[in-house]
């Protein structure tokens, strides 16, 4: 099966050629990368189209990068061009996804598309996919369009047409893949997968061959922006007493500069800076504790951390703010705290070290159902769902 994937992915190569700092998100980097390798490792032909996004507004003509960057020799990645100017930056984000994907269908017809959210690049997709080229679209929903990031409801007038805009889209889906049932169940008429992560590969290597002992590590790894409670973290590092135990931060993002000079004077705050993915696997694997102090949404289940799965996965005991309900298997390795205030991640840092908390049978709960080999064999359930013909209903004479 020829498969698009329309992702806002941001290789190495396009954050050193386009600004996009304030806008980084490793977390979909990392997940687009596994879930289109286990693709091609099932005989998939799987392509990326990025809007490559930009950060803000400027009068400044960003030139397409075709086919740049690959993360593997057999997934090619292209990047759209960008023109970002108000109010004209998302008509040319869709207008060019919408170009190229006619281009390259003419040239290789796909079989299936993947849209990663509801962006304007990948709302245009779905609908010339569908409605033009009559091809099933899968939605890999990871941030609900119909709330801000804290959960909260848009009541403009122009949010209820752009919501309007995305029920139609939402109809027009042929599957749905989420982290969460609460983003599921806003497709509830098509095959779905709860998919909250996939395990790297590269975790399950240090777990199987062995790793040096556990180290008195908190780490964290991700974007380095204002919603991952990071400020608050340092702060709370700054009240613990606790010798021998150290704070890492692994990521890229905006806050950097702010972070390191609200560390300034404490050695056992540790910054990584952006490590490739068999780096970060060995810093959560040698930790104990792996922190998710996002800010607390107003609508649970809007979001999911995809650092969670992997932090339990890697054998951490997690400490993180509500997400929404998720597997008891799954929560017995997690604590949790009422908000990302800085006296509260101090008082659960110091519950957390004291109790000698562990990921116990999370660790393998998380391998066992978001591991390689499961969430391969679910894509490829999904897959044959929707490429399966519908059953003719057959109407018994009397």
């Amino acid at each position: 099966m020829r498969i698009g994937y329309i992702a806002p992915y941001q290789g190495p190569d396009l954050v050193q050629k386009r600004p996009s700092l304030h806008n980084l998100s490793l977390a979909a980097r990392v997940k687009i990368q596994l879930i289109a390798g286990l693709l091609q490792s099932s005989s998939h032909e799987v392509e990326i189209i990025s809007q490559g996004p930009v950060d803000g507004y400027q009068l400044r003509f960003y030139p397409a990068l075709p086919k740049t960057d690959s993360f593997h020799p057999e997934i090619p990645v292209s990047y759209l061009s960008a023109l970002p100017v108000r109010f004209l930056c998302g008509w040319w984000e869709g207008f060019s996804a919408e170009r190229l994907l006619k281009e390259r269908h003419a040239r290789n017809p796909y079989d299936l598309l993947i849209v990663y959210n509801l962006k304007r690049a990948q709302l245009r997709a779905a609908h010339y996919a569908v409605r033009h080229l009559g091809i099933p679209v899968i939605l890999e929903y990871e941030d609900d369009v119909f709330v801000d990031v804290q959960g909260r409801s848009n009541q403009k007038w122009l949010s209820n047409r752009q919501h309007d805009s995305f029920r139609e889209t939402l109809k027009l889906m042929s599957g749905v893949m989420a982290p969460s049932p609460y983003l599921l169940s806003q497709c509830p008429d098509v095959p779905q997968l709860l998919i909250r992560a996939v395990v790297s590969p590269d975790i399950l290597k240090l777990r199987r061959h062995g790793q040096e002992p556990k180290k008195n590590w908190v780490v964290f790894s991700g974007t380095l922006e204002g919603t991952q409670g990071l400020e608050q973290t340092v702060k709370a590092w700054h009240t613990l007493q606790y010798p021998g135990w150290e704070l890492h931060i692994a990521g890229q993002g905006a806050l950097m500069p702010s972070l390191q000079k609200l560390a300034e004077g404490n050695r056992s705050i540790v910054f990584h800076g952006l490590l490739n993915r068999q780096e970060n696997a060995s810093l959560l694997c040698a930790a104990r504790i792996g922190l998710n102090a996002q800010d607390v949404s107003q609508t649970l289940g809007n979001v999911f951390a995809f650092k969670i799965i992997e932090y339990l996965a890697a054998g951490n005991h997690v400490i993180t703010t509500p997400r929404g309900k998720f597997e008891p298997e799954l929560e017995a390795g997690v604590t949790y705290i009422r908000d990302n205030s800085p006296e509260a991640i101090a008082a659960c840092l110091k519950q957390v070290i004291r109790e000698q908390r562990s990921a116990g049978s999370a660790e393998e709960a998380a391998v066992r159902m978001y591991g390689p080999e499961t969430m391969s064999r679910s894509l490829n359930s999904l897959l044959d769902q929707i490429a399966a013909p519908p059953k003719k209903q057959v109407l018994a004479l009397t």
